[in-house]
């Protein structure tokens, strides 16, 4: 019973304990709240007052020399004890009662200062800069005539904090109820001390968890962005993102490869898009992207080396987690379906002229027919043989294109390439056209080891070296020499086919492998050749994963190389 007594009276004194110190403390806090605002508000009427004597030209002595002296001689001294500070709105001090103001540092920072800037009164308690003691501040906004700032004036008072005052006369008061205090603190200290350790372990143990949240999310996040920057840096488009004053944010690889600038993205970043691009049009249209918010598509065409090169390009707004508007690009390199385009036009245009002709003399001389009489048999059988001849240039003008379209289809079956000896295959094209060689007194001569063995799709092989060696027939005088020759020269195997006929002008050289392309059309129609054979050659040696190339001077004869890879 008497322990319990004991524990009641303990757990009464303690509770009256915490009570009567909350209590004390309590009058303590408003008593030293009172004082306080008794202290602001006295110093804040004090300013309030001196304001009304403060003109704005003391801020400044351009406007009114004698502005600040005048106010400084009446007014200054009604201050005391009060420390008086006139601040300009730039934070300079420009007069100050306490020292001297030209070695007084800016005062923009100073709390007073700010909150009397934004609402007219501002005040503070710290310690003074100049004077090392705690000052209370109040200081007040001064408008110019025109209703803008002109400067700030600050009133300021040595205040003795009300504890110390109050611990001057009750000290040895005050040290007693420390000791008190201090003996409850004690006995709570304890109970305080395993509580905070139950604490600490669930706060430990809730930070572990969250710090595993975090790492996961991290981790998720940093997944994801390498995921995008897989992705920008597959890409076979250029991809380009700006800021809203057109500077580069990020450029993938492809782009930087497009624009000359390979694996140095980094130096890029920041650089301004017509100092990348050197195209106003497309800075143009990225302006015109961020001024309206809509996208645009253009087609952009560019001269490198000499070369065009053109980009399908994509511009889109881009808003980012800040709001900030920019813009991102995509540039697709469409060059080559230009080219393809050209080409296709061009092959349309070529085959229609090359068949007009035959068409229209075919169309001719059936009417002539039609007209003729029909007992004139030697005129009708003159006119069938040249619309014989003409139907026979029109068939070999398809069989040729039909030929160049089979060698360009990847999908077209093909027997297997075998691994043949070269001789009977350059003997079988010389046999070809033996007959063509033999009305003109032309000798074929062959030079190739019996023990060249090369990679072949036979037929095709000799049908483009029956090209190479009928063209050499066609434009070689009679009773002359074409020389076939065959040998190996580092990993590939070349033959040559050459003549001493009348050659190819050196502007020609570089297009003579061009479908319908003819030096000499006059003289190509009348051999009978359809404009087509040589381009036959290159797309045999392309299927071969070889090259052909020509040499020749005009009136000295032509050689021709194909160059195929030794397995």
């Amino acid at each position: 019973m008497r322990s319990i007594l004991k524990n009641s009276f303990i757990v009464v004194a303690a509770a009256v304990l915490i009570i009567s110190v909350y209590f004390i403390a309590g009058v303590l806090a408003f008593a030293n709240k009172q004082y306080n605002e008794i202290n602001t508000g006295n110093l804040e009427e004090a300013v309030r007052i001196i304001r009304g004597f403060t003109p704005a030209e003391v801020f400044t002595d351009t406007a009114a020399p004698s502005a600040l002296a005048d106010w400084a001689s009446r007014f200054a001294g009604m201050a005391a004890p009060y420390r008086v500070t006139l601040i300009s709105r730039s934070g300079q001090v420009v007069f100050d009662t306490g020292a001297d103001s030209s070695d007084m540092e800016n005062h923009l920072d100073r709390p007073e200062f700010q909150a009397a800037v934004r609402s007219g009164m501002g005040t503070a308690r710290r310690q003074s800069a100049t004077l090392g003691q705690y000052y209370l501040y109040a200081a007040a906004a001064i408008e110019d005539s025109a209703g803008g700032l002109a400067g700030v004036l600050r009133l300021s008072r040595l205040v003795t904090g009300f504890f110390p005052r109050l611990l001057s006369s009750t000290l040895l008061f005050f040290i007693g109820g420390l000791l008190i205090i201090l003996g409850a603190c004690a006995g709570l200290y304890h109970y305080s001390r395993c509580l905070s350790r139950s604490v600490e372990t669930a706060l430990d143990e809730e930070l572990k968890n969250k710090t595993a949240q975090l790492t996961v999310k991290a981790e998720e996040a940093e997944a994801e962005s390498r995921h995008r920057e897989v992705i920008l840096n597959s890409m076979f488009d250029g991809v380009l993102t700006l800021d809203g004053n057109l500077n580069i944010i990020h450029a993938n690889p492809r782009l930087c490869s497009l624009f000359g600038f390979d694996k140095i993205a980094d130096r890029i970043r920041g650089m301004s898009l017509l100092e990348f691009s050197h195209s106003a049009e497309l800075e143009e249209a990225a302006a015109g992207v961020l001024a309206s918010g809509q996208p645009r598509e253009l087609t952009l065409t560019r001269y490198i080396s000499g070369a065009r090169q053109y980009f399908q390009v994509y511009a889109a707004p881009l808003e980012t987690k800040t709001n900030t508007r920019g813009v991102v690009m995509v540039l697709g390199d469409i060059s080559r379906l230009v080219r393809l385009e050209q080409v296709r036009k061009d092959f349309a245009a070529n085959v229609s002229h090359e068949l007009r002709t035959p068409i229209q003399v075919i169309q001719g001389f059936a009417e002539n027919i039609l007209d003729s009489s029909p007992e004139d048999h030697e005129q009708m059988h003159r006119f069938a043989q040249i619309i014989k001849k003409n139907a026979r240039s029109m068939e070999n003008i398809t069989n040729d294109l039909l030929t160049l379209v089979s060698l360009e289809d990847e999908s077209s079956t093909r027997p297997p390439m075998e691994t043949s000896p070269l001789a009977p295959l350059l003997a079988e094209a010389a046999g070809m056209v033996d007959i063509a060689a033999r009305k003109k007194n032309i000798a074929i001569e062959i030079s190739c080891p019996s023990d060249l063995y090369v990679q072949l799709y036979n037929s095709l092989f000799v049908q483009a070296l029956v090209n190479l060696l009928d063209n050499s027939v066609k434009y070689s005088g009679d009773a002359s020499m074409v020389g076939i020759r065959a040998f190996t020269e580092g990993e590939h195997c070349v033959i040559e086919v050459r003549d001493k006929g009348i050659g190819i002008p050196a502007e020609h050289l570089d297009r003579i492998f061009e479908r319908f392309y003819r030096v000499d059309r006059s003289r190509s129609r009348e051999e009978g050749g359809t404009g087509l054979g040589l381009s036959i050659v290159r797309h045999i040696a392309l299927l071969h994963r070889g090259t052909v190339e020509a040499e020749s001077h005009a009136g000295e004869g032509s050689v021709f190389r194909l160059r195929l890879p030794v397995e």
